[in-house]
């Protein structure tokens, strides 16, 4: 009987072993996960710098992400552009001031300080975070555009230089908080 009780002992300490070593195995991968994941620390206040540059605003283009949407705005020239990115309740026209619609739960408006010859269109259906880009003009050596997204998300603005002698302006807008 004793002999019986041992081994039944140290099977159950086995199978409680196994069962922990699989528990703490599936603890371990999430938070590995996560470690690598994405740790957005930006936020969702105004960001601005006032440079200007007479480079042209040649394109937009949108990005997927694991951790956020992004869209480029290309130029042809240097120096990198300065820009104002902020939420909005209401996207208005450089020069006229009329409402331009964006469909999203919010509105970003990107303004970049360098200006652009022609009307620039981009699309972004099927994006996780971006619902639309709406062209609000550009005046006076400026172009803005509005932004669409599905909720008020925090982003980032880098200033990237190249490829070539063109230049960057990057917004990046995360998929969650």
């Amino acid at each position: 009987m004793i002999a019986g009780m041992r081994i039944r002992s140290r099977i159950g300490l086995t199978l409680a072993a196994g069962v922990a070593a699989a528990t703490l195995a599936v603890a371990v991968v999430p938070s590995a996960a996560g470690a690598s994941g994405c740790g957005v620390k930006w936020g969702s206040l105004p960001k601005s710098t006032p440079a200007m540059t007479g480079a042209e605003l040649t394109g937009v283009r949108p990005g997927r992400h694991d951790c956020f949407d992004r869209l480029v705005f290309d130029l042809a020239g240097r120096p990198v552009a300065g820009y104002d990115v902020r939420y909005v309740d209401v996207l208005r026209a450089d020069g006229s001031g009329d409402v331009v619609p964006v469909a999203g739960g919010a509105v970003l408006s990107v303004t970049v300080r360098a200006p652009a010859y022609r009307r620039i269109r981009t699309a972004v259906a099927g994006y996780r975070t971006f619902r639309d880009v709406a062209w609000a003009g550009s005046f006076e050596g400026q172009t803005r555009f509005g932004l669409g997204v599905r909720a008020r998300l925090p982003f980032r603005v880098l200033q990237l230089e190249g490829p070539g002698n063109g230049t960057r302006l990057v917004v990046d807008v995360a998929h969650k908080w």
